[in-house]
């Protein structure tokens, strides 16, 4: 696994856009501030085959941003967002139709547009891994493929099924 290293070194502008913070997140101990921010990689290293060392890459904050009081709400928001897409789960039911899990369900705040985005990356999520699982299977037959193709045809169609109403489709 690959370690990633923060430098202890800022660009100017992410400096600047730090300077009114240091002072109150000095004179409150384990204070937090949200940031919107941005870094580039600045040094690789790859360790010799055979050696017990990581690979590695070192990264510099290049920009970033914080909210003020009445901005933060929406970057948390954002945050949810993003990690409720990054994370989405769900399983499929007998009848295929997919069922997002309870912490997913909990991520969505009941946001229509939040709970089809989890219920569609759960989808394509299943959908990628059972493809993937039938690609390394060795020697399927032409109407096994086709099968399985059909299978993961039906699957992806349920899954927009119940993302469009049907007026739309």
């Amino acid at each position: 696994m690959t370690q990633l290293k923060f430098d202890s070194k800022v660009s100017a502008s992410a400096q600047e856009a730090l300077e009114p913070h240091i002072r109150p997140v000095y004179a409150t101990p384990a204070s937090r501030r949200l940031f919107i921010g941005e870094f580039a990689a600045i040094e690789r290293t790859e360790p010799a085959p055979g050696t017990e060392k990581e690979a590695s890459v070192r990264v510099r904050i290049v920009s970033l941003e914080l909210p003020n009081e009445g901005q933060e709400g929406y970057v948390r928001e954002a945050l949810r967002f993003l990690h409720l897409q990054r994370t989405a789960r769900g399983t499929l039911d007998d009848d295929g139709q997919l069922e997002l899990d309870e912490s997913t369900l909990r991520l969505t705040g009941g946001q229509l547009a939040y709970l089809e985005t989890a219920r569609l990356r759960a989808a394509l999520g299943h959908w990628s891994s059972y493809a993937r699982r039938v690609l390394h299977t060795p020697n399927l037959t032409v109407s096994e493929v086709l099968h399985e193709m059909k299978t993961v045809a039906d699957g992806l169609t349920a899954g927009l099924d119940g993302a469009i109403p049907d007026s739309e489709a």
